[in-house]
Formats: C-alpha cells, sequence, structure tokens
C-alpha cells in the first residue's frame, strides 16, 4: 500500500475562502438538521480534488479554510482484482475535524472501469437491533472499499488519540471530535459504504458516534433491493446525495444488471439551485442511453438539449461549480463568472 503524508502550508489572501471553518463544521450537523450549504461546499471541494495528489489535495483544503492541515493519501492497487481504492483524510490543524474522502473512478485505468461494471452480488452483516440484516451490495464497489479499510481504520483511530496524521508521533491539543466523508462517482458509492460498515458487527462504535454527516457528488447505486428499512432510516439519516438531473451515473447500475436502489436524502440540481428530491433517482431502464450520453459531449448545444443525460456533467467540477458560494473566490483565487 503507498501512503503518502503531508502538512499543507499556511495561506495568504485572498484565501481562506470561509473563515473559521473550524468552527463551523464542529456544529454543522451536531444536531439532526437538513443540508448544510457551507459543509456542501467545503466536501465537494474535498472530493474533486481527491483525484489529484496529496499535495495538490492538503493545498485547496487549508484554502477553503483547514489552514496547516494535515493530509494522508492511502492507494491500494491489484489490477488483476480490479482494485484501483484510494483514500484521503484531511485533519484540521487543531485535531477536531476529520475528513474522510474517497476516490472515483479514474479515467485512464480500464481495470477501474472493469471494477465499476461488476456489479455482482457481496453481502453485508448489519446489525440492526438485536437482528443481524444481510443486504446485498455492488460487488466491485465493495472491494474497493473493503482494499482500504483497515488502514482508514487505523488512521481514525489514531485522530481519535489526538494524534497528528501527517506525523503520527506528535499529540495534537484536541483529539477528533467531528468525522465528514466524501466522495464523487465511485468515490461517492465508497463512501456509503463507509457509512454502512459502521453497523457492521464489531465496527468501532467511536467511529459511529464521531460520524456527523456523509456528502456524496454523483453516486451510482450501492445496494441491492430490498433493502433494511431500519438500517436505511438510521444511517439514511446522516447521507445527503447530490445529483445533477443530467448526470447518468447515479441511474447506474442499470435495471438489466440487476434491483439496486438509493437511500438517504437527495437534493437535485434544477433551475440554477439544489433542490430537495421528493423522490430519488430511479434506475436507468433502457441501456442504451449509456452509448447516447457519452455521445453528447462531441454534440452541438440544440442536439445535447434534447438527449436524457450527458457524461459531462458528470464532472467533479460541474458538481463544484454548482455548489459554490456566490460572492467567495474559487480555490484559484478568483472569480467565477456570474459569481460576484
Amino acid at each position: 500500500m503507498q501512503i503518502s503524508r503531508v502538512t499543507a502550508e499556511q495561506t495568504g489572501q485572498p484565501f481562506p475562502i470561509h473563515e473559521n471553518l473550524v468552527d463551523t463544521l464542529l456544529v454543522a450537523h451536531d444536531a439532526p438538521t437538513g443540508r448544510d450549504p457551507t459543509v456542501a461546499h467545503v466536501l465537494a471541494t474535498c472530493a474533486g480534488y481527491a483525484y489529484a495528489d496529496a499535495d495538490t489535495l492538503a493545498t485547496m483544503m487549508a484554502r477553503i479554510g483547514l489552514e496547516a492541515n494535515a493530509c494522508v493519501q492511502l492507494t491500494q492497487v491489484v489490477d488483476a482484482m480490479y482494485i484501483y481504492s484510494t483514500v484521503s483524510l484531511v485533519q484540521s490543524r487543531c485535531g477536531r475535524i476529520v475528513i474522510l474522502s474517497y476516490r472515483g473512478t479514474e479515467l485512464a485505468s480500464i481495470g477501474n472501469w472493469l471494477g465499476d461494471l461488476d456489479s455482482g452480488s457481496e453481502t453485508l452483516h448489519l446489525l440492526a437491533g438485536d437482528a443481524v440484516e444481510t443486504p446485498r451490495v455492488h460487488a466491485g464497489f465493495y472491494r474497493n472499499f473493503r482494499a482500504t479499510r483497515w488502514a482508514v481504520d487505523q488512521e481514525l483511530k489514531a485522530a481519535l488519540k489526538a494524534r497528528s496524521l501527517a506525523e503520527p508521533r506528535r499529540r495534537l491539543k484536541y483529539p477528533m471530535q467531528a468525522l465528514f466523508v466524501t466522495g464523487h462517482s465511485l468515490g461517492a458509492a465508497m463512501a456509503v459504504l463507509f457509512a454502512l460498515s459502521l453497523a457492521e458487527r464489531g465496527a468501532n462504535p467511536a467511529l459511529d458516534a464521531h460520524l456527523r454527516a456523509v456528502y456524496t457528488f454523483g453516486g451510482p447505486m450501492v445496494i441491492g433491493e430490498p433493502f433494511p428499512a431500519k438500517i436505511a432510516t438510521r444511517i439514511g439519516a446522516k447521507i445527503h446525495r447530490h445529483v445533477m438531473t443530467d448526470d447518468p451515473v447515479p441511474t447506474l447500475p442499470p435495471v438489466a444488471w440487476g434491483q439496486f436502489a438509493h437511500f438517504g436524502h437527495e437534493y437535485q440540481y434544477m433551475d440554477g439551485q439544489w433542490q430537495r428530491a421528493e423522490n430519488a433517482v430511479a434506475q436507468l431502464s433502457r441501456i442504451s442511453e449509456i452509448p447516447k450520453s457519452m455521445l453528447a459531449m462531441l454534440a452541438d448545444e440544440k442536439r445535447r438539449a434534447s438527449l436524457s443525460y450527458t457524461v459531462a456533467a458528470h464532472g467533479p467540477h460541474h458538481y463544484l461549480a454548482a455548489l459554490r458560494p456566490a460572492g467567495r473566490v474559487t480555490e484559484f483565487g478568483d472569480y467565477a463568472a456570474g459569481s460576484i
């Protein structure tokens, strides 16, 4: 396993984007609430730059408001098993906040794509009171999640003991008090699996107690139907899924590959704003929509508007742009068009 540990340098003007971000995150989702726009922007930034190296991610998270953060990036690759699992942990300078971010599918990796297509059945063993529920999950997503699970658990245990993730022998002022989990695409699927894993037999109850929320962006379906109602209610309360209405990935896997479903709170981007959806995105019924959505990237604007989906809408930068607060600089230090 490859492990990278870095500490971000201090930022200067025009950063940070969000002042007093640690204090904001400490009170966010302290009680059951709906989606928090600031949390959504921060976690979308983390999910988007989880595709980069640890230095870049740490720098962007420092710019957004977690100055002098510690960042550790864990990577496990086993190409014959279609395992391409990368996860990053960003820890605030004081130690109170940790963001766990799973990387999505890497465009240049054929093996990564094959893992996404492996929708065969795996089974979770989740505790629901005195009963044990055994829901079916997407095999490829679950295998990638499991590949880095133990290492993630060790890093989070260190954070609970007030250890620096960049320098494990150094103690911080505070232990972890709030954990946020995020991811885009495949990373969104693994973020949901992390939340579900906290209900498994033998899971660390301290992590469950510290988990504030899971924010995902353009995530596919992970769980096979039927899904235990008690588990869906308890864990789903902490999951906030963001969906671009013309993004095809949240409709996958298609019906032809088996029955899957979303759970948790869903927010769709419509008419220039995020709106709570009454009904979750349904599975794709026609596989022919997949190649159409890919060809839509090459079509002119008129033709693209006539299609239901376009793969172009799936990019993490589109989610980040739609979540960026007005009047704030971007992570590049400039102002996006229409944001002033």
